[in-house]
C-alpha cells in the first residue's frame, strides 16, 4: 500500500469531517466523514475539486437554509476563503443539527477545516437551560460564552503551536546556514561575552577553541584581543568598525567587521581569513611597481648602454696603441669599470624586466639538494654550509626564481662570514612550513650581523655595505621575488650573525595523475572476476583488453602492442593459460590461479611464468607486477 493510501485510510478513521484546500481553492484531500456529513457527490470529493463548485452545491442542496441571493452569498464565501484567516464558528444546519467549523491557514497557502457535529453538546446546553430554573439567564449565557471561548482558545493554541514549530525550523535552518559559511559569525553582549557563535573561530584563526559561547572575547582570542579591543569598544558605543590585523599565533591575515546591535547593547562580529587575498594583493602591487620602474629605467639603461659601448670600444683601441707605461693601468682600470657598469645595467634590467611567479610542483628535498650542488663551488673551504631537513610533501613554487633568491642569500652570507673572520665561518639554511600558511626559508650566518642602517635600508635597490664591490641589488632582487609570490622577507640579527627570513605562501601541490602504462591483455573466463581484475589493472594505470580463452588471447595479441599479459591458468576451451608464455614469446606474461600448491597444473604454470595465488588485493597485484599503485 502506498503512502497516499495509508494517509487516506488514517483520515477516514477521524470521526470529524476534514477538508484541505490549496491556495488556488482546489481540494487537496478530504476524509469520508466530510463527504457523508454534507452528502457530497463523488466529483466534489476528488482532489482538484473547486471550492466554489462545492459551496454552490451546498446552496442548491439547502445546507444553508433559504438563501435570497445565491450568487452574492457564494461570492462572499469565496472571498472569505481567499483571506486564509483563522476562524471558528457554530451554525445550525437546515436539517436541525449543529456543527462547529474551525479553519486554520497553512504555511504553503490554502487552509485546513475541521467540521464537528456538536448537536449533543447543544442538546445538553438546552437541557441545562430548561432544568436549571434556579440559575439566572446571565449565568447560562456566560457558561455558553465560556464554552465557545474555550473552543476558540483551543483553535488559537493550535495555530500558535504551528507558528512555534515554523519558528523552530527557521532558527535551525539559519543556524545551519551560518555554520556552513567560511567565516566566523558571532555576537557578544555589553560585557564582551559571546552569546552566539557559529563555531568557525578555530578554522578562521587556528589554535582557538570552537565552542566559545559564554567566554569573554579575551579568553577566546588570547593575545590577539589587544588588536581588536579598541574596535570592540567603538562598536559597543554604536560605531561600526571594519579593520584587518595579522594573528601572530597562526600567521593568518584576518578581516573583521564589528556592527553594533540595534536592539540592545552588544556587537555582531564577522571575521574572515583573507590571507590568500592579501598575498595576491601584495603580488599585484609589486608587479605594478615593477612595471613603473621598468618604464623609468628602460630609457636610461638604453642610453647608458650605448655610452658604455662607446667607452669600451675607445679603450680597446687605446689598449692596442703604443702608450706610455703609466697609461696601461689606466686603460685597464677604465675597461674593468666599463664592464662592471655593463654588468650593473644587466642586473638593473633583470630586476625591472617583466617577470612572473610561475609555480609548479617542487619537492623541497630535491630543491635543497640542487641548491647545495650550485652553492658549493662558490664557497671557500673555510666556510661551511649546513642545510636543515626539508619539509615533507610537494609545494607549488617557482623553482627558478626561488633558486636565484636562495643563492643570493647564501652568497651574501658567504661575504659576511669572510668580512668577519679570516678563519672562515658557518652558514645555515632552514626550510619549514609555518602554521599551514607559509613556507619559510631562513639563511643565517656567523658574520657581524646587520648594522642599524642595513636593517632599515637593506632591501632598497643599490644599498650596499660592500663599497665598490657590491651592486646593492642582491637583497632587492630577493625582496622583489618575495613580493611577486605574495610573500614577505625579514632582516634580523641573531645571537651571532645575521638572519634573513623569506616567507612564501604555502600551496601544497595537487596529487599528480596516474602515470600512463601500456596496454594489458587480461585473460579470464569468469565474467564477474574479469570485471574486478579489469578495475584493478585500470587503477594501476593500464588500458585493458579482454579475452576468455587462449585462442582468443593469441588472436588479439597478433594485432596489438601489448605491455602485459595477465592470464588465469584454467580457461575455457581446454588449453590452459600456462601455454601462453610459449605461444607469445617476447611478451611479459604473468599467470594467476586458485589451484593449491602441489597441484600438477599449478606446478606447470610456475615453471612457465610468474604466478600469483588467488584471491589477491590491488596492492598485492601491484607488487606482483613490480609496480607501485598509481
Amino acid at each position: 500500500m502506498d503512502k497516499d493510501a495509508l494517509t487516506q485510510a488514517g483520515l477516514n478513521l477521524i470521526q470529524q469531517a476534514l477538508s484541505i484546500y490549496d491556495r488556488d481553492l482546489r481540494l487537496a484531500v478530504c476524509n469520508r466523514r466530510f463527504a457523508e456529513m454534507f452528502d457530497l457527490p463523488e466529483r466534489l470529493t476528488r482532489p482538484g475539486a473547486s471550492f466554489e463548485d462545492t459551496v454552490r452545491h451546498l446552496i442548491e442542496a439547502g445546507e444553508y437554509g433559504e438563501v435570497d441571493e445565491p450568487e452574492g452569498f457564494l461570492r462572499a464565501r469565496v472571498e472569505q476563503a481567499r483571506a486564509f484567516a483563522p476562524h471558528y464558528m457554530e451554525r445550525r444546519r437546515a436539517n436541525g443539527r449543529w456543527i462547529s467549523v474551525e479553519g486554520s491557514p497553512l504555511p504553503q497557502g490554502g487552509w485546513v477545516t475541521v467540521y464537528t457535529d456538536i448537536t449533543a453538546v447543544k442538546a445538553q446546553e438546552d437541557l441545562l437551560r430548561t432544568r436549571s430554573e434556579l440559575l439566572s439567564e446571565e449565568v447560562i449565557r456566560r457558561a455558553e460564552a465560556l464554552a465557545a471561548s474555550n473552543r476558540e482558545l483551543a483553535a488559537t493554541n493550535a495555530a500558535l503551536e504551528e507558528a512555534r514549530r515554523e519558528l523552530t525550523e527557521m532558527e535551525a535552518r539559519t543556524r545551519l546556514t551560518t555554520e556552513m559559511m567560511p567565516a566566523h559569525i558571532a555576537r557578544v553582549d555589553a560585557e564582551g561575552r559571546y552569546t552566539y557563535s557559529n563555531r568557525r573561530l578555530s578554522q578562521v584563526m587556528p589554535g582557538r577553541p570552537s565552542e566559545i559561547t559564554g567566554l569573554h572575547v579575551s579568553e577566546a582570542l588570547g593575545a590577539a584581543y589587544e588588536k581588536v579591543r579598541p574596535h570592540l569598544a567603538r562598536a559597543l558605543d554604536g560605531e561600526q568598525s571594519i579593520f584587518e590585523f595579522t594573528d601572530a599565533g597562526s600567521s593568518r591575515r584576518i578581516r573583521a567587521v564589528f556592527t553594533p546591535d540595534p536592539a540592545e547593547r552588544g556587537v555582531y562580529i564577522l571575521s574572515l581569513d583573507v590571507t590568500e587575498e592579501t598575498q595576491a594583493r601584495a603580488a599585484l602591487q609589486q608587479a605594478r611597481r615593477r612595471e613603473l620602474a621598468a618604464q623609468l629605467t628602460s630609457g636610461l639603461a638604453h642610453d647608458f648602454s650605448n655610452l658604455l659601448t662607446i667607452i669600451l670600444g675607445m679603450q680597446s683601441k687605446l689598449a692596442r696603441m703604443a702608450l706610455p707605461d703609466e697609461a696601461a693601468p689606466l686603460v685597464s682600470g677604465t675597461l674593468q669599470a666599463a664592464r662592471r657598469g655593463g654588468a650593473l645595467l644587466d642586473r638593473i634590467a633583470g630586476i625591472t624586466a617583466p617577470r612572473a611567479w610561475t609555480p609548479e610542483p617542487v619537492d623541497p628535498a630535491d630543491f635543497l639538494r640542487d641548491l647545495r650542488t650550485l652553492a658549493g663551488p662558490a664557497l671557500p673551504e673555510s666556510v661551511t654550509l649546513e642545510i636543515g631537513p626539508a619539509p615533507q610533501g610537494a609545494f607549488l613554487l617557482d623553482p627558478g626564481l626561488l633558486q636565484d633568491a636562495a643563492l643570493n642569500l647564501v652568497l651574501n652570507a658567504r661575504d659576511a662570514c669572510a668580512s668577519a673572520s679570516a678563519g672562515g665561518g658557518h652558514i645555515r639554511l632552514d626550510m619549514r612550513a609555518v602554521q599551514g600558511t607559509w613556507l619559510e626559508l631562513a639563511v643565517s650566518d656567523s658574520g657581524h650581523g646587520f648594522s642599524e642602517e642595513a636593517l632599515r635600508h637593506g632591501l632598497d635597490p643599490f644599498f650596499t655595505t660592500k663599497g665598490g664591490a657590491g651592486s646593492g641589488l642582491g637583497l632587492a632582487m630577493v625582496y622583489d621575488m618575495a613580493k611577486l609570490a605574495g610573500g614577505t622577507i625579514k632582516l634580523a640579527n641573531a645571537a651571532r650573525g645575521a638572519r634573513v627570513t623569506l616567507r612564501l605562501p604555502l600551496r601544497p601541490a595537487p596529487a599528480l595523475p596516474p602515470r600512463a602504462r601500456g596496454l594489458a591483455l587480461l585473460v579470464e573466463d569468469d565474467p564477474e572476476l574479469r570485471e574486478q581484475l579489469r578495475d584493478m589493472l585500470t587503477a594501476l594505470g593500464h588500458a585493458v583488453v579482454e579475452a576468455s580463452s587462449v585462442a582468443e588471447a593469441k588472436a588479439l595479441a597478433e594485432g596489438l602492442d601489448l605491455d602485459l599479459v595477465l592470464s588465469d591458468v584454467l580457461l575455457e576451451g581446454g588449453t590452459p593459460g600456462s601455454a601462453l608464455p610459449a605461444a607469445l614469446p617476447g611478451l611479459d606474461v604473468r599467470l594467476m590461479t586458485s589451484l593449491p600448491p602441489g597441484d600438477p597444473r599449478r606446478e606447470a604454470a610456475e615453471a612457465a611464468a610468474p604466478v600469483i595465488a588467488k584471491p589477491f588485493s590491488e596492492g598485492q597485484l601491484a607488487a606482483f607486477l613490480g609496480m607501485v599503485p598509481a
